[in-house]
């Protein structure tokens, strides 16, 4: 499957005019290689990292979905390796406020 293609069916963007602007950006990597080309191929057990929404995301792809389905579908399509949840990644953050 096309690397944009799947961004776009697992919700990780919401168009895939987006997921292609943020591959040639050239900051998203899979298995660790840097790839700036939305037609390159991916599939199960590939790793996959980027920054998105201020913080880096790096996930493993479990399935290759065959729609856009709902979110709940579409989260079981890769494993999030990252440590922290979301919220824990805003308290880490300095607070501007007590400077």
């Amino acid at each position: 499957m096309r690397l944009d293609k799947y961004l776009w069916f697992v919700r990780l963007v919401k168009t895939r005019a987006l997921a292609q602007a943020l591959i040639e950006q050239g900051h998203l990597r899979i298995d660790g290689r840097p790839v700036d080309r939305s037609h390159a191929t991916v599939k199960p057990g590939m790793v996959l990292g980027f920054p998105l929404h201020d913080r880096v995301r790096v996930l493993r792809i479990e399935l290759l979905p065959m729609r856009r389905g709902p979110a709940a579908e579409a989260q079981a399509c890769y494993t999030d390796l990252d440590p922290l949840p979301p919220d824990e990644h805003r308290r880490e953050q300095p607070d501007a406020s007590s400077s």
